[in-house]
């Protein structure tokens, strides 16, 4: 790996340490109890390609699936030591909280106020606002640096555009469907949002594309119950996750799935050079 990759790697693992500092109380099972019963659950999402989605057989597969299945390899042996059950991401907090499973992996972005009800993994990705459009004339930031651009109402995108592209025009929308139907009407020339959730929208409408620039970097972790009884899973997890990003396995998912690479993300130099 170069050394570029692992000075921001440094920078992914101590970004979350503080995270793991905070103590609270916790529901979910602890990780003796785990492995006596023999399986570990995991609530994921099931409508989110490429993090969590149904293919045609109905099958849960993504990035995430991934990871939930490799975390019940090395607690529990076995791949398939794992019960996967799909929420709404009103109830993901409330799944760990509740005792309905024993962590989430479902899209969740690490923060300190979520922090002080539950523990963080070390993030497993970074993701951050990027730029989809069906013009094909557009090729880098700097090409929509005055045109419509798409928002969620109320997204913390909307700051992020603002500030990289003061001069852009921004339209709101209620939804990621709302901007696709804006986009479909020419009402806008780009949709800003999550990149994992845009990367789905691309891989599913092979007429839109994603501008290679990204916009932030906010991490995507593993959501863990407080508590000292369940020091030992986090510390496994932690232990787990840091394995895969520095043996590369994270980053050959992240490839295989067509996310853009959380490495590259941080790279914001290139990022002020494209809207030049």
């Amino acid at each position: 790996m170069q050394l570029k990759g692992k000075r921001i790697i440094i920078f992914f693992i101590a970004f979350c340490c503080g995270f793991l500092s905070f103590c609270g109380a916790g529901s979910a099972a602890e990780l003796k109890e785990i492995q006596r019963r023999g399986y570990l659950t995991v609530a994921v999402k099931d409508n989110l390609r490429p993090l969590g989605f149904r293919d045609s057989q109905g099958n849960l597969q993504g990035l995430e699936i991934d990871l939930a299945r490799r975390l019940a390899q090395d607690l529990l042996g076995k791949p398939d030591a794992v019960k996967l059950q799909p929420v709404e991401n009103s109830l993901r907090l409330a799944a760990v909280l509740e005792d309905k499973v024993d962590i989430a992996i479902a899209d969740f972005t690490a923060t300190e106020s979520r922090a002080r009800l539950v523990s963080f993994s070390l993030p497993y990705y970074f993701d951050g606002t990027a730029l989809i459009t069906k013009d094909a004339t557009i090729q880098k930031l700097g090409d929509v640096v005055r045109s419509k651009i798409a928002v969620i109402n109320g997204s913390s995108t909307i700051a992020s555009v603002r500030y990289l592209l003061p001069q852009a025009q921004l339209v709101g929308v209620d939804s990621y469907q709302a901007g696709q139907l804006l986009l479909e009407a020419n009402g806008a020339i780009a949709f800003a949002g999550d990149a994992s959730v845009l990367t789905g929208w691309k891989q599913q409408n092979e007429q839109y594309r994603l501008l290679p620039s990204l916009i932030g970097a906010e991490p995507l972790a593993v959501v863990m119950p407080k508590g000292l009884q369940y020091d030992e899973m986090r510390r496994q997890i932690n232990y787990a996750v840091s394995r895969y990003v520095f043996d590369g396995w994270l980053e050959a998912r992240v490839s295989y799935w067509g996310l853009p690479n959380s490495i590259s993300r941080l790279r914001g130099g290139k990022m002020e050079q494209d809207v030049s």
